[in-house]
């Protein structure tokens, strides 16, 4: 068992701290959390998308992020991939074997057209850390606030991907950071009571 993380405390808890730290966590506990996370996932994403019209935000994965893409044939017709083109992040749909070029930041991603916020029923999106208020910790990008900073892309549902090592922390919170509505790892989806209220109610 990878021994449990403490994050730094006092003023040198920057976020950049706490990335290193928590890249670190994932990379040593992501083996082991990966088959659980998706089955989680696939457990859940019924009742997370019951009487939601749209797409599936997915994600291709970088690194040490969960591979959610095993979750693609059984929702084929339903994907979008996010795809940064100049200074905004955007969705575009996606199945498997569509073409994909790299990006503005050099991640694979469809070359359809945008889906409107309207057209998107539920995202997930990796996370380095989560509080358990919702406040995610990802790589620093900033593109996900930037997106959710719109009310209407605010209004769409979104979900942190991560291992459960990776949660339960306190993050210092930026004015610009907007909190997600829960999270999903190998133990179990979380929602945050927002994120309850928003999924209940749409």
């Amino acid at each position: 068992m990878v021994p449990a993380v403490t994050p730094p405390a006092g003023e040198g808890s920057s976020k950049e701290e706490l990335r290193r730290l928590f890249r670190r966590r994932r990379r040593q506990c992501l083996a082991a959390a990966a088959p659980g996370i998706l089955a989680t996932a696939r457990r859940h994403l019924d009742a997370l998308l019951a009487g939601r019209g749209g797409d599936l935000g997915l994600y291709w994965p970088l690194g040490n992020e969960p591979d959610l893409r095993p979750l693609a044939p059984a929702w084929a017709g339903r994907l979008a991939l996010p795809a940064v083109a100049g200074p905004a992040l955007a969705y575009r749909p996606w199945a498997p074997g569509d073409p994909l070029a790299d990006d503005a930041c050099g991640i694979p991603a469809p070359l359809g057209p945008h889906r409107p916020p309207e057209a998107m029923a539920l995202l997930l999106v990796p996370a380095l850390a989560m509080a358990p208020c919702g406040l995610r910790l990802g790589s620093g990008g900033g593109w996900y606030d930037r997106l959710r900073a719109d009310p209407l892309w605010a209004a769409v549902p979104a979900l942190a991907v991560l291992p459960a090592a990776c949660t339960g922390v306190a993050l210092p919170r930026d004015p610009w950071d907007i909190p997600f509505d829960g999270w999903i790892d190998e133990r179990d989806c979380h929602l945050t009571d927002a994120g309850r209220r928003k999924i209940a109610s749409s």
